[in-house]
């Protein structure tokens, strides 16, 4: 048995749209974390973006029955660390420290806790974390300004366009327009800032198109509206690392849907995972090299999924997107890939944890005060 445990806490659930994947995320997580490495308290995130603690948390939040878990809070208090309890105490509320935390395991998907929202404020507490820092959070997140960085890097990405939710409202001939010159059917429409496939529709026609761009106004203000492949394989490569990522052996998703849809990952289980993926070993290697190059363009730390689409006929490969905080239950790509490639789930979880201590104690050699010697 270690003598100092690492006082790790795992944070789960979220004021997003991927909130029942986090939990489905986090059940993995907790069930392979060592008892005798770990001292594990877990935070659960509700809908309405509640802090809780206590016993179960996972189960209650699953069950939406959270009446017997503890509010806490985390501060802006660098060097402490420090998990307060929220209590009643002659008709106010008052901070009582609960736990000390040495690192946080982030298992959110989505808008406020994948998109960098979440990782400033852990940042401005300085306690570490897993995964990318606020730069590579907000770019992976963000299709559109990602695609725009994919660009500049000589990347290549499908044709797309960011639109707002209020373009769609007023000015939706205007939106069909411009779509429709800049690709041509099919057409996806996603929300550019969620994941697990959530909002995203597949357009075959103008009326799927008015469809897919209400479906997706939904989910964010901003939407992306992308030329789609008429029959592309789908391909995905896990990245880990800081700064010296490396990336998995290829794998191939045979969606049971027309393409990788939020039914088709979490619902039917139909779909078909080849792992590694039947690819020509020079594809496979300029896969893997892209991932990477990707990886470092938008400052990514700990780990990443990179998502591709491949030409059948041509063998054309795009950037399709980077997630910061991929899928973590143990049937993922994520934690599959890197199965695959010699890397088991437990050591994997392992490994991002060790990065994470390592990425604090580089970003504490950062100076943050300026003294003028003459």
């Amino acid at each position: 048995m270690m003598k100092n445990k690492i006082r790790l806490g795992v944070l789960f659930g979220g004021r997003s749209g991927e909130h029942e994947v986090s939990l489905m995320s986090a059940r993995s997580v907790l069930s392979v974390l060592d008892p005798h490495k770990y001292d594990v308290t877990q935070i659960g995130i509700t809908h309405s973006g509640r802090w809780l603690t206590g016993d179960n948390v996972l189960e209650a939040l699953e069950e939406n029955n959270t009446s017997q878990l503890v509010p806490v809070i985390l501060i802006p208090e660098p060097g402490r660390n420090i998990l307060y309890q929220i209590r009643k105490q002659d008709h106010d509320q008052v901070m009582v420290p609960y736990v000390e935390l040495d690192v946080i395991f982030p298992v959110l998907h989505g808008t406020f806790g994948e998109d960098g929202t979440l990782q400033g404020m852990l940042e401005m507490n300085g306690i570490a974390y897993v995964g990318a820092g606020v730069l590579g959070s907000s770019l992976g997140m963000d299709k559109g300004v990602f695609k725009d960085i994919m660009n500049a890097h000589q990347i290549p990405v499908l044709n797309s366009l960011i639109v707002s939710r209020r373009e769609i409202k007023n000015q939706m001939t205007r939106v069909l327009e411009s779509s429709e010159q800049l690709c041509h059917y099919p057409i996806f429409t996603k929300p550019a800032n969620l994941g697990s496939s959530v909002g995203i529709t597949l357009c075959r026609s103008r009326s799927d198109l008015v469809e897919g761009l209400q479906e997706a106004a939904q989910f964010d203000r901003r939407v992306l509206i992308e030329q789609g492949l008429q029959d592309p394989r789908e391909i995905e490569v896990s990245v880990l690392g800081n700064d010296d990522p490396i990336a998995s052996v290829p794998g191939e998703i045979r969606p049971s849907d027309e393409f990788y849809s939020y039914r088709a990952k979490y619902i039917d289980n139909r779909s078909q995972f080849l792992i590694p993926a039947d690819l020509p070993e020079d594809i496979s290697r300029q896969i893997q090299q892209i991932a990477v190059e990707a990886y470092r363009a938008v400052d990514c730390a700990g780990m990443a999924r990179a998502d591709f689409l491949v030409d059948r006929e041509s063998l054309q490969v795009y950037l399709n997107e980077i997630n910061t905080i991929p899928g973590f239950t143990k049937i993922s790509m994520y934690p599959k890939l890197w199965d695959a490639s010699g890397l088991p789930y437990p050591a994997l979880v392992d490994r991002l944890i060790e990065l994470a201590l390592d990425r604090k104690a580089e970003n504490d050699e950062t100076i943050r005060e300026y003294r003028r010697t003459s």
